[in-house]
């Protein structure tokens, strides 16, 4: 059984592509930074007391639609103390199974709810709502899939609330005009998704980059604000992570 480490408001994260640790801008395959070479050894840095989960990201699988780095995964997973949340690719609930076995605590689904939202429930009933994560990435208020090169023109907001209604209990908004480029997060766009769904955990993911951006975003949450997802500054080394778990408040 993994560790669990109640009310930590951050979570570090860590992209997998061609079996490195890598950070995109803006989720542009072709604007890569590779940060190790190997994942498992670089995430260990954040597996600390503090931390309750680490935010894990098949590439690969996001592109192909389809699980691609399970091995890597279980590596991962297999390495650290606490719990571990992946997404990337995740389509079916065999997707989900086979992640889940290896080693994840919880699964994030976004193309194959974000694209079909109606899929969601099934997903829910069957692994229940803690280990299923929605994830909705957006850039200029829409909806994107597929690895970020696909979009459905659905609106967040709209979109959360049928997850809602659905089950899911923990979304992660992820802004992608901000994800990668270390300018801020994009903090009026979250926190309107929290008081739309008060009933739903949310994740924020993207943009920041200083210990001041992390005071902003948690001065004064919505009770619903449970953590943000923080991956190119703590590899820039912008901030430590115990700087950032102490920023969060």
């Amino acid at each position: 059984m993994k560790e669990t480490r109640k009310n930590s408001r951050i979570i570090p994260a860590v992209d997998i592509r061609g079996g490195r640790c890598v950070r995109l801008l803006q989720g542009d395959y072709s604007k890569e930074t590779v940060y190790s070479n190997d994942p498992a050894c670089a995430v260990s840095a954040w597996d600390r007391p503090g931390v309750d989960i680490v935010h894990v990201v098949d590439l690969d699988g996001a592109r192909e639609g389809r699980p691609v780095n399970l091995h890597i995964v279980a590596k991962i997973a297999k390495a650290l103390k606490t719990r571990i949340e992946v997404g990337g690719g995740v389509r079916t609930e065999n997707d989900t199974e086979s992640l889940l076995s290896v080693g994840a605590s919880r699964v994030i689904l976004g193309t194959s709810i974000c694209e079909n939202p109606g899929r969601a429930e099934a997903f829910v009933e069957r692994f229940g709502p803690d280990r299923i994560v929605a994830g909705i990435d957006a850039k200029n208020g829409v909806v994107a899939t597929r690895g970020w090169i696909s979009s459905n023109g659905a609106d967040p907001i709209s979109l959360a609330a049928k997850f809602a209604d659905a089950g899911i209990s923990r979304i992660i908004y992820t802004d992608i005009s901000t994800d990668g480029m270390l300018c801020g997060p994009n903090i009026s766009a979250v926190k309107k998704l929290c008081e739309a769904l008060p009933g739903v955990e949310v994740i924020s993911s993207g943009g920041i980059s200083s210990l001041d951006d992390i005071r902003r975003l948690f001065k004064s949450p919505p009770p619903n604000l449970e953590a943000a997802i923080i991956g190119k500054a703590l590899y820039e080394r912008k901030f430590s992570v115990d700087e950032a778990l102490a920023a969060a408040g």
